[in-house]
């Protein structure tokens, strides 16, 4: 089969042909039918995140059907679309998987990270960490869903009840999110690159009840702020636009340094939490409220081959939504 591979941390990926993966027991093979393309992958192909399982086939943001079953495989059939996440598989034993905190596990699989994952036209995936998705959605516009989604849905739920929403970044997460965040009744609050003003439009279409750049006090006082840039400076920055007892939260697995900042910005409870991965509680939670809500993804396909290209245009934030491979 044709896949897209990474030989070593900061290098390019490799158009090759690889051995098509034959299922395990308790696993299915999928036929791609597109695979979003997540900040994470570049952190990975970056070396931000250790020790991944090279030579490695990246991306977890996968749509496909049910090609083959392997032994012990129940509740799937063949022909069936389902969507592979960032979790691949927990260990089902220890303190945070026995916790209802499988998001936590020591020993935990990743999807495009620790095992190779979508960018190639088939994958093998633990069934158990598999999402069943509509038979007739079109399967570019759902891929976002199963990272950009689903960590979106979990900055939001760790926010609380929040009706004054912040959002640091206005990526392939915050314009999920946003949709989510509207249809429930709440105010997004849309902090861009400073100038981006086709981001920002881009925010206030989507029902954005103001947006600008990230260096700038929104015009209310925010519940709570949700980082989705990788930038470590917006954390101060989103301490001093939420009010008193309010929280900030970042969304990424990767951060650059957050620079120093005084106690008084912090100060009157206010909260800094971060998200590590997902649950499949989660995708249980959010997917069929994505359908309820209609959140429409705006997604830019790429040809598997041009995977490299599509990097570089997340890299410099050339995109609107998410870029989307299609074998």
């Amino acid at each position: 089969m044709r896949a897209m591979v990474l030989e070593r941390p900061g290098g390019r990926l490799e158009a090759r042909e690889i051995e098509l993966p034959e299922p395990g027991a308790g696993e299915v093979r999928i036929r791609i039918e597109a695979c979003g393309v997540c900040r994470t992958d570049l952190h990975i192909l970056d070396g931000d995140l250790p020790d991944p399982a090279l030579p490695l086939v990246p991306g977890h943001e996968i749509v496909g059907k049910v090609e083959a079953l392997g032994a012990g495989v129940t509740g799937l059939e063949p022909g069936q679309r389902v969507g592979v996440p960032w979790l691949g598989s927990t260990c089902g034993t220890c303190r945070y998987c026995t916790g209802g905190q499988e998001n936590l596990c020591d020993r935990a699989v990743f999807t495009g990270y620790t095992r190779d994952g979508g960018y190639a036209e088939a994958c093998v995936a633990d069934a158990r960490f598999v999402f069943a998705l509509p038979e007739a959605g079109e399967p570019v516009a759902l891929a976002p869903l199963l990272c950009a989604g689903l960590i979106g849905y979990r900055s939001l739920a760790m926010a609380g009840e929040a009706e004054r929403l912040g959002f640091y970044g206005f990526g392939a997460a915050a314009h999920i999110l946003a949709q989510l965040v509207v249809w429930q009744g709440r105010k997004v609050y849309a902090l861009t690159r400073p100038g981006d003003t086709v981001a920002q439009d881009f925010a206030r279409g989507l029902g954005a009840v103001w947006a600008g750049g990230s260096d700038e006090m929104p015009p209310d006082e925010l519940d709570a702020a949700l980082i989705f840039a990788p930038v470590g400076a917006l954390v101060p920055a989103a301490l001093r636009a939420v009010r008193k007892g309010g929280r900030v939260i970042c969304g990424g697995i990767h951060m650059s340094d957050i620079p120093s900042f005084p106690y008084s910005d912090l100060w009157q409870e206010r909260q800094i939490r971060s998200i590590a991965n997902l649950t499949r509680q989660d995708g249980e939670a959010f997917l069929p409220m994505a359908a309820r809500a209609g959140i429409r993804t705006e997604t830019r396909p790429y040809p598997l081959e041009q995977a490299n290209a599509a990097l570089d245009d997340l890299r410099g934030g050339r995109l609107q939504g998410a870029a989307v491979l299609v074998p």
